[in-house]
């Protein structure tokens, strides 16, 4: 199966460790010694702006009006890592000064670190022993089609060849993509501080994508879709029909009850619970951060001798002032009345229903994860629930449509066309900008503006939305464009097109192995097990373009698989870095569009390496 490894260094994220001295040419976000933060955003012809960041809500930037700058300063803010985005003229932006984004299937944040003073956080990057994380495809049974997920492997996987691992399971919230608790829970550096320090086992992690209705053809409404209770949906049957056997397949795991946790944040606590009581006999640890799941299993929490002998762990977390608190507050009180032993844990300065919450309830539980000692000592000590209020904040129909309102669809896949929408209810114009030139979108009476594009459709392309003339990323399209300095641009792939994920089927998927440091590369390699000699091809990307490019936009692994897959070429291995001396080259700026990459790199492919 097709894995993205990726050897992390570094994160290229904006990080208030910087110093407003350094040179740059402009600099979006500064960090201040009183421990504000000054943001600036740059376009003279904005007539309002503001920047939205979770720790101090929405508020206005005062703009400059000799060099086009708007800015406000903010907090203090306590070190920690924070979503923000600009609002211009009521459009919410990722900052276009900032290459790193939230990954997500609704919009596209920007996100911000500020550094501790005078020691490292938990989720830093600190000078320890780095396990990997691979992006993984595996073909579904489930949804009949290809999902993904994201694996870390811890420090001596590599080198421990005949030892076996614990799996804990991690499941992300609403809207999040598989991406989001490795790029901002930051599970992998919080996994190799503990295990550097002695605080946690050594562990495999597995973070699935949480919504495979989103991979399906035609996409549910988000009404007839579960939100809070879980079972024989598609994420439940996925996940024990197909992930878990891929992933004990493919990597050395113990596979008992007491060597698998399960666990997640928001919705995915809320799967995570459901599927661990439905399944004791899987499952010996689990966790729910800022969630609660349905009060009705059978022979579960009338069973509380039984449950109770079966769970080595069972804790809950939430912060006091989150929407969930209420019912989460409920469940851990019903808990308590079926004589079920579960840990609760509060927090009450992490801004509620938030990733600060989800990185610190994280970096609570691997401490006890698979230490049976340490997690019967806390389970032994757990408090009862808090005492009710009745002001407690309850998760109802009504705050479900307002946080989750009905999604716009786009882009959407008809059998001859790619419907895009963008919803800007005051907005004057919209455009659509792809690789050829721009299009005008049309308004219909609800503020949605939208356009069909039915020609040139069978090969992936990247587009954005020009609103009023500023760039705006599809913030409905989960897949965005990889460019040096953030440009916001998404990737449109018709299930047409004949090198597409949705068109690989039941294949397995070679390896693209990312590093990033010093010497940034990436290297595919076709799935020949005794294969010696494998056909090298090095892919250069365009001026923005980096490692991920060739991969994201153009598919390569695809190409390469498909055509290894029908028996068309021989094995081979497509580097973007350092390729070998001789290796055959292919240069992305020698074509104008990813389609017409995409092409020759098939061409190039039959050429050298056809059999």
């Amino acid at each position: 199966m097709k894995k993205l490894l990726l050897s992390l260094s570094l994160l290229a994220l904006i990080s208030c460790a910087k110093q407003a001295d350094e040179p740059q040419p402009f600099q979006s976000v500064m960090c201040n010694a009183d421990g504000t933060v000054t943001f600036r955003y740059h376009n003279g012809a904005a007539k309002d702006v503001k920047v939205d960041v979770q720790f101090a809500g929405r508020n206005n930037m005062v703009l400059d009006s000799v060099t086009g700058i708007w800015s406000v300063t903010l907090g203090p803010a306590a070190p920690d890592m924070y979503p923000y985005c600009f609002v211009v003229d009521g459009i919410s932006i990722a900052d276009p000064m900032n290459e790193v984004y939230f990954p997500n299937e609704g919009f596209k944040n920007s996100l911000l670190s500020i550094a501790a003073p005078d020691s490292a956080l938990l989720h830093d990057i600190t000078n320890v022993k780095h396990g990997t994380v691979e992006y993984v495809n595996y073909f579904s049974s489930t949804i009949n089609a290809v999902n993904h997920a994201v694996v870390y492997l811890p420090p001596t996987y590599a080198e421990n060849t005949d030892k076996r691992y614990p799996v804990f399971y991690l499941i992300s919230g609403t809207t999040d993509t598989e991406e989001v608790y490795y790029k901002v829970g930051r599970t992998n550096y919080i996994a190799d501080n503990l295990i550097a320090q002695g605080d946690a086992e050594e562990m495999i992690i597995v973070m699935p994508y949480g919504n495979p209705y989103k991979l399906l053809p035609t996409v549910p409404d988000v009404a007839s879709v579960p939100q809070t209770n879980f079972g024989a949906d598609l994420f439940s049957l996925d996940l024990n029909n197909d992930l878990m056997p891929y992933v004990e397949r493919t990597y050395r795991t113990i596979n008992d009850a007491d060597h698998r946790a399960i666990g997640g944040f928001s919705r995915g606590g809320n799967q995570a619970l459901s599927n661990g009581l439905r399944h004791l006999d899987k499952f010996a640890y689990l966790c729910s951060y800022s969630s609660f799941t349905t009060t009705d299993i059978p022979d579960v929490y009338n069973n509380a001798d039984d449950t109770n002998a079966r769970i080595k762990l069972f804790w809950l977390g939430v912060g006091t002032d989150d929407f969930l608190y209420g019912n989460a507050r409920n469940y851990t009180e019903f808990l308590d009345q079926k004589g079920i032993r579960c840990i609760k844990e509060y927090t009450e300065d992490k801004y509620g229903h938030t990733w600060m919450n989800a990185k610190y309830f994280l970096g609570k539980t691997l401490r006890l994860l698979f230490r049976p000692k340490a997690a019967a000592e806390a389970m032994a000590n757990a408090q009862p629930t808090r005492p009710a209020t009745g002001n407690e904040a309850q998760f109802t129909p009504g705050v479900m449509a307002r946080l989750f309102p009905k999604p716009i669809i786009s882009p959407e896949y008809t059998d001859s066309s790619i419907v895009f929408r963008f919803k800007a209810e005051k907005a004057k114009s919209v455009m659509l900008q792809t690789e050829t030139g721009n299009v005008p979108m049309q308004r219909d009476s609800l503020g949605v503006w939208s356009i069909a594009v039915n020609s040139n459709i069978d090969k992936p392309f990247t587009y954005t939305f020009l609103v009023n003339g500023i760039s705006v990323a599809d913030p409905n399209n989960m897949y965005a464009s990889p460019l040096k300095g953030f440009r916001p641009i998404s990737i449109a792939c018709h299930p047409q097109c004949k090198y597409s994920y949705a068109n690989a089927g039941n294949i397995v998927f070679g390896n693209v192995a990312y590093s990033f440091g010093a010497d940034t590369e990436a290297v595919y390699t076709s799935p020949a097990e005794a294969a010696s000699n494998f056909v090298e091809i090095n892919l250069v990307g365009g001026q923005y373009d980096t490692t991920e490019s060739w991969f994201k936009n153009a598919n390569a692994n695809v190409v390469a698989d498909l055509l290894f897959a029908e028996g068309k070429i021989k094995p081979v291995r497509l580097v973007v870095g350092k390729a070998s001396a001789g290796a055959i080259t292919l240069d992305a700026t020698k074509y104008g569009t990813w389609a017409e990459r995409q092409t020759a790199l098939e061409a190039l492919l039959l050429e050298k390496a056809g059999k």
